[in-house]
Formats: C-alpha cells, structure tokens, sequence
C-alpha cells in the first residue's frame, strides 16, 4: 500500500456533514441500546471497533459511515451542513475509549453489567448528538482548547467560527 493510499485511508475529514454525524450516532445509539436490552456483549467489540476507525479515518473504514454517507444521508435531500472535523475527530476518541472499555469489560473480563453501564454516557452522548445536534466531545474539545490543553491551530475554523474555541 502506497503512503498516498494510506494517508487517504487514514485522515480524518475536515469539514464533516454534521447531517451524517448525527445519523451515525443515531446507529450508535441502537447497537448500543440493542446490546444491552438483548445482552448481547459481543456487540461491544463491534461498537468499539466502529469508533476506533472513525477516529482514525472517519467514515472511510466503517460500515456504519459507509452506510450513513453512502445510502442514507444522500437520499434524505438535506443541505449538508458542513461544521469544523478536529472536535468531531476528539468526540469518536472519546466514543473509542468509552466503547473500548465496554468491550474489554464483557468480553475479556466477562463483567457485562460494568460494560452496560459504561455504554450508559456513551448512549446519553450519542442521543444528544443525535436528537439534538449537541456533540458532548465537540464542548469538552472547546473546554480543552479555552484551557491551552489543546493548541488553537489544531482546530482554525473552530477559531473563527466561535472566537476562540467551540463552544
């Protein structure tokens, strides 16, 4: 694999179609409720590596993005509506951690009830990015900008679109 091939599989796009995002964490938001109504807790490694790939390439490598940029949101007819990749990129880190918790906690410490309730934020965080269109990760990511944590030219549209830092 050429390092052109693998930059393009490995970057995180910038601007991201929040009517996309939204929709995959809708997707999240049922995997994750499926999992533990059903007890299924092999639905925690799948959930997890959804996020892992997300991070690291956005939809690219995951078959829920795929789905969502691919079949769904172009059949919707919406507008896209285009906000900064660096804290959506931050809020599918904190998904990876959260759902990569989950995962080693049903899986290998066979300790599901504990996965369940790690998935519980995950769930809360996915239905108001969902529902509401409010990204708990994109805050923290402007919390941690506003505190010199995370350096403002990771992130110039964010600057520029809220003076500073997301808010």
């Amino acid at each position: 694999m050429s390092v052109a091939t693998r930059r393009a599989w490995f970057s995180f796009p910038d601007p991201v179609n929040e009517v996309s995002a939204r929709l995959v964490a809708g997707g999240v938001v049922l995997l994750s409720l499926a999992t533990i109504v059903f007890d299924q807790p092999w639905v925690t490694a799948v959930i997890a590596y959804g996020f892992v790939v997300r991070m690291l390439s956005g939809p690219t490598l995951s078959p829920l993005g795929q789905f969502v940029t691919r079949v769904i949101t172009p059949r919707l007819g919406v507008v896209p509506k285009l906000v900064p990749g660096p804290p959506k990129r931050f809020a599918q880190g904190m998904g990876a951690v959260m759902s990569a918790t989950a995962a080693l906690l049903a899986l290998g410490l066979n300790r599901r009830g504990a996965a369940y309730v790690v998935l519980g934020p995950l769930v809360v965080a996915a239905t108001l990015e969902s529902v509401f269109a409010y990204c708990l990760g994109c805050r923290i990511f402007g919390l941690l900008m506003r505190a010199g944590v995370i350096p403002v030219e990771v992130c110039d549209r964010c600057n520029n679109i809220w003076g500073g830092a997301p808010s």
